[in-house]
């Protein structure tokens, strides 16, 4: 990747739970985060109230972040007990 292909981090606003907030992510983790909503039959929209409820008290984008991680960790460790 070159430094042409990089991009900075793109801001979506969702309302939760009444109020709007904003995440701010690159479009890598835009794009993870549309996959694993996908795969659980729901929206992004959804994924992100259900990772704010579940957050300590790191900010949003940051949470989103570790989620993400978590899950792809979890995908990785499930792939290699399957083998």
């Amino acid at each position: 990747m070159t430094s042409d292909d990089s991009t900075g981090p793109k801001k979506r606003s969702f309302t939760i739970r009444g109020h709007r907030t904003s995440v701010s992510l690159e479009d890598e983790f835009w794009d993870c985060l549309k996959e694993i909503a996908k795969r659980d039959g729901t929206t992004t929209a959804a994924l992100i109230t259900k990772i704010d409820a579940e957050r300590s008290q790191v900010g949003l984008s940051s949470a989103v972040r570790t989620y993400i991680l978590s899950e792809l960790r979890q995908a990785t460790a499930k792939k290699s007990s399957d083998v």
